[in-house]
């Protein structure tokens, strides 16, 4: 057999055997976007149709009738960002320091950081939740936006930025000192623009975690003028308290367009930034 026809058999069988593996993910995917253009009694066909044969377009307008989802889209948007922005300044600064400042018990609190990984949040919500009350906090965004940055997505951005700055060559500090820069000029200027691929992966990390969180806003906001996303996702139910399966799939569907939006943009970034993170250890 030809080595060319071989090898075109070779990719034509890799791709064959990639889009079967996407169909578990790709079926329930496509199936939530169709299922919020359907009226209630078309939901549970069997099989259900590939397309719709009626597009119900009211769902997403009483998605935004039904309750202030326009509001919780705007808490959640603006959590987000300041999350993302607050952890990304944090754990660069952190994680810069464990990697390239050596200070006296530098390793026996980059150990003690790290355990805070063993802990799940379930663990912490409590003693959170009343440390948060009597400071009285509840009820408020403000644990929204504080404990992301000091729990485990924290954590993990700043092992993540470590890893990286540790892949910085030695020359680079020496030859911006020479340059006159001090050692927030050589962060700043040397180390944050090499940096932008770990940036990004974090970034995407956060806003996903912070996007997508749950026991958080359930534990801490009652007002439903604050709720977020996943609070208001659950909330589409009638007066029996039986979910409005069509109108809760519609806003699903529109709460996922951000993050699709922002991941398509910054999907490269991300890839090279695993690569990067793990070089050394």
């Amino acid at each position: 057999m030809n080595i060319n026809i071989r090898k075109t058999l070779g990719w034509g069988g890799l791709y064959v055997s990639l889009f079967a593996l996407a169909i578990p993910f790709i079926v329930p995917f496509w199936w939530m976007i169709t299922a919020s253009f359907k009226k209630p009694v078309d939901l549970f066909q069997f099989p259900p149709p590939l397309i719709p044969t009626y597009l119900e377009f009211s769902n997403f307008s009483t998605a935004f009738t039904f309750q202030p989802f326009s509001r919780h889209y705007i808490n959640s948007i603006y959590i987000a960002v300041l999350v993302t922005i607050f952890v990304l300044l944090i754990t660069s600064l952190s994680g810069y320091s464990f990697a390239r400042i050596k200070f006296k018990g530098s390793n026996i609190l980059f150990i003690m950081l790290l355990s805070a990984l063993m802990m799940p949040s379930e663990v912490t919500i409590v003693p959170n939740f009343v440390f948060m009350k009597t400071l009285g906090l509840t009820n408020t965004h403000i644990p929204l936006l504080l404990l992301p940055i000091f729990g485990s997505t924290g954590v993990v951005s700043m092992f993540m930025m470590r890893q990286f700055f540790l892949t910085l060559p030695v020359e680079l500090e020496d030859a911006a000192r020479m340059d006159g820069l001090d050692r927030f000029g050589i962060f700043w200027r040397i180390a944050i623009p090499i940096a932008i691929p770990a940036l990004a992966a974090v970034a995407i990390l956060t806003l996903l975690n912070s996007w997508n969180a749950f026991l958080e806003p359930f534990i801490f906001i009652n007002d439903l003028n604050l709720f977020t996303l996943p609070l208001s996702l659950r909330n589409y139910r009638d007066s029996y308290g039986s979910p409005l399966w069509t109108i809760q799939l519609a806003a699903t569907t529109m709460s996922i367009v951000p993050v699709l939006v922002f991941y398509v943009f910054a999907q490269k970034q991300v890839i090279e930034s695993f690569t990067f993170s793990g070089v050394k250890g």
